[in-house]
């Protein structure tokens, strides 16, 4: 089978949530860049990228199809086997996609992605409380579960990846606060995979380079 071929800058942290998902399947992929200075991803041939006959746009929906299509019987990280797992599976998805992203998204976006792309100065301000009160879910939560969505890994511990980019940034000792969510985040970097190690310092000195 020839390698799945991910369209989307090496910097985006939206191709790293595909491509971790593509390593927890064993698929192999090649990244082809989008420039998105030049705006190659609002272009007609990019948005007409498809599966065949399937058009998918978001990366949380693609992350799950690839989860789909490329399942292992050692790999089961939606959990739809199980009713009770795959619920809470989902419910951890929406609380990362409405809650936990946006709140950790401003900070990198000041710190990293800015300076980076847009030649914008880092505006170095006070953690929005919202973020706070977002760990503050997380860690009770967590006191109680080894992963988000119980006692194993998921989905919804992967799509988290955003975090990788956070801890690169001058806040990161804000998760010292938070010690049930720190030692998530470290059990996370530190699977065999290594997939969030090699996938996010790459990106991140590619945000940085570019």
């Amino acid at each position: 089978m020839a390698p799945v071929k991910v369209f989307g800058p090496a910097q985006s942290t939206n191709v790293a949530r595909v491509l971790v998902c593509l390593e927890e399947v064993g698929a192999e992929y090649e990244v082809v860049n989008v420039d998105l200075k030049a705006k190659e991803h609002k272009s007609h041939e990019h948005l007409k990228r498809n599966d065949g006959d399937l058009y998918l746009f978001e990366t949380r929906a693609i992350g799950k199809y690839i989860l789909r299509k490329y399942k292992m019987s050692e790999v089961d990280l939606l959990r739809e086997g199980n009713l009770k797992e795959a619920a809470m599976v989902d419910l951890w998805n929406e609380v990362e996609t409405h809650q936990f992203n946006p709140a950790l998204s401003s900070i990198v976006f000041q710190c990293i992605i800015n300076p980076a792309l847009h030649g914008i100065s880092t505006n170095e301000k006070d953690v929005d409380e919202t973020l706070k009160k977002v760990l503050e879910v997380y860690e009770a939560h967590l006191s109680e579960n080894t992963y988000l969505a119980g006692d194993f890994v998921s989905f919804a511990d992967l799509s988290h990846f955003y975090t990788f980019y956070f801890m690169a940034t001058p806040y990161a000792s804000l998760f010292d606060s938070y010690p049930h969510v720190k030692a998530w985040w470290e059990r996370l970097v530190a699977r065999p995979q290594e997939t969030w190690c090699r996938n996010g310092s790459s990106y991140s000195e590619d945000v940085r380079k570019s």
